[in-house]
């Protein structure tokens, strides 16, 4: 994740979404309830945009529930407004969304030795207009931003449709791995597959979008076992202000606490 010559995010943007982020929680989903929760805005936002079948199966799948997966709902004043579910994929544990489709060019990065996140399952409620709409994808992806710096990534992956690809290489500068493949077994679309580089890259995508800035305990409380955080929040809030020396919700509950 770099410039490269990208031109940079309007200042006026990136401070909307950081005023959006004030109203957002994280909710990292465990519960079969918040799972159907889930399936639910899956099923609305794939029936908008005719992505795919829409059966049981291709709303919450075994990948779901896998040891490397987190799922994670985005809660907008309250409300579900978007998920995504992130994969840890390392050489020894290689399941993932884009894996899928792209196994063989996948595995390349695997047998190297990288530690990959790939994100999949991305779903913004199509009900919500205006400003919000464009803001969502990207507090929906700063998961997906945490992960790379939480699990020490060497690539972060993203399997896509075609036509979305400049949207990946502008923000994350993103490479092209596989331009087109046809014909996506359950999905309704052409995919393509992209890889941004993350190690190194960090300070240069937090200059042009701060809203993936983060703390180390939130990043903790998005993705330590059960085991090393036994009493975790039911939702999280974000710790982007914090981290780039403003005072956010999160200070204000810790200090009241």
């Amino acid at each position: 994740m770099g410039e490269n010559g990208h031109r940079a995010e309007p200042g006026i943007f990136s401070e909307k979404l950081m005023l959006l982020l004030d109203r957002v929680e994280y909710r990292r989903v465990e519960t079969g309830e918040d799972m159907e929760d889930i399936a639910r805005l899956r099923y609305k936002a794939y029936k908008a945009v005719n992505l795919m079948e829409l059966t049981g199966s291709t709303l919450i799948d075994e990948l779901d529930f896998d040891s490397h997966a987190y799922v994670f709902g985005i809660y907008l004043d309250e409300q579900l407004v978007s998920t995504v579910r992130v994969h840890h994929v390392t050489p020894d544990h290689r399941a993932s969304t884009s894996g899928m489709i792209f196994g063989p060019e996948i595995d390349v990065f695997l047998d190297a030795g990288m530690v990959l996140i790939d994100p999949g399952r991305l779903a913004v409620d199509p009900e919500v207009l205006g400003d919000d709409m464009r803001a969502l994808p990207y507090l929906t992806l700063r998961p997906v931003a945490m992960a790379c710096e939480y699990f020490t990534a060497d690539r972060c992956l993203t399997a896509c449709r075609p036509r979305h690809t400049a949207f990946y290489k502008r923000i994350f500068a993103s490479e092209t791995i596989v331009a087109r493949r046809e014909n996506l077994g359950v999905y309704n679309a052409d995919g393509a597959l992209l890889a941004a580089q993350v190690r190194g890259q960090r300070p240069s995508i937090l200059d042009r979008y701060p809203v993936f800035d983060s703390e180390p305990f939130e990043r903790r409380m998005m993705f330590a076992s059960r085991d090393e955080l036994p009493f975790a929040p039911l939702t999280i809030l974000p710790t982007a202000r914090i981290a780039q020396g403003g005072y956010g919700r999160s200070a204000l509950r810790l200090s009241a606490s």
